[in-house]
């Protein structure tokens, strides 16, 4: 990576129609599925996927404040996310009906904040595949369940 930014967008598929497969990808829906993924948040969160509200995470070491940007259930949701001193950006997941559920596109926009941040964000966008297989293999395992 020469540039501090990195812009990473993948694919795989759920075996869920989008109606269904939308609130894994919420706040508190990616506890069911997401190791180590506790949202903390400040304020009610009785719609915990409603534009403005603001969560923070502590996964991987890291505290990371997330503020939801976006949503169109159940077709996609946007966070902004920053980490302070090391990256800052948008994550959205969009979904859409393929035969036997959903596609699930996840997109990474990230920049490092320091260049001190840029090898991490190097090792996560050289990943990023197997980041995203993770999640699809965690959410069918909790489906098999």
């Amino acid at each position: 990576m020469t540039e501090a930014r990195v812009h990473l967008t993948g694919r795989f598929d759920v075996p869920l129609p989008p109606d269904e497969a939308f609130p894994l990808f919420t706040p508190l829906g990616e506890r069911a599925w997401a190791e180590g993924w506790d949202p903390v948040f400040p304020d009610d969160a009785s719609d915990d996927s409603a534009p403005g509200v603001v969560f923070t995470t502590s996964a991987h070491g890291h505290g990371t404040v997330w503020v939801v940007v976006e949503r169109n259930i159940p077709a996609s949701i946007t966070y902004a996310r920053t980490t302070p001193g090391d990256r800052a950006g948008t994550v959205t997941v969009e979904l859409s009906e393929v035969d036997g559920g959903s596609r699930v596109q996840v997109t990474y926009d990230l920049t490092a904040l320091r260049p001190e941040a840029m090898p991490a964000l190097e090792h996560f966008a050289a990943d990023y595949p197997s980041y995203l297989h993770s999640w699809q293999t965690s959410i069918e395992s909790i489906l098999k369940d």
